[in-house]
């Protein structure tokens, strides 16, 4: 069976405008992945996706690695480290193990999550010894 591109220019642009990229249940990629689009995974993927746009994973998808992107939404299982400069949003049936950095995080009641979590740009708190407290002195004129 033979294909003809006859405006290659129309495909671009239309494939620019859409700029989701979907990894269906059947399919497993072992292997990096970069990108400028977005994301939907439910299928199974070993490495690392590194995007500028959102990764979604659905309630079938696995990742095994590391995510890299501005958004994500997880409804499955990962397995590895996310790297989410905006919103991190885990639904009820997200289950996470390993190392978390977001922006913003949203978890659902019923999410699994075995992780380390951190959040950008959070001012690091420790507790102060008794001696290392100071009560404040009263200063008159």
């Amino acid at each position: 069976m033979a294909f003809s591109l006859t405006n290659n220019n129309d495909m671009q642009q239309s494939r620019d405008s859409n700029s989701i990229d979907i990894i269906e249940k059947t399919t497993k990629v072992v292997g990096d992945i970069t990108s400028k689009a977005d994301f939907r995974i439910d299928g199974n993927v070993e490495g690392t996706i590194t995007t500028t746009g959102k990764v979604v994973v659905g309630e079938n998808g696995v990742v095994s690695g590391k995510i890299t992107c501005s958004n994500s939404d997880i409804a499955g299982l990962i397995k590895g480290s996310l790297d989410v400069s905006g919103i991190l949003s885990l639904k009820s049936s997200a289950r996470v193990e390993g190392d978390v950095v977001a922006g913003k995080l949203a978890v659902e009641s019923g999410a699994n999550v075995d992780a380390n979590i951190s959040m950008k740009g959070a001012k690091k708190m420790k507790a102060l010894t008794s001696d290392e407290k100071q009560t404040p002195t009263e200063k008159t004129a």
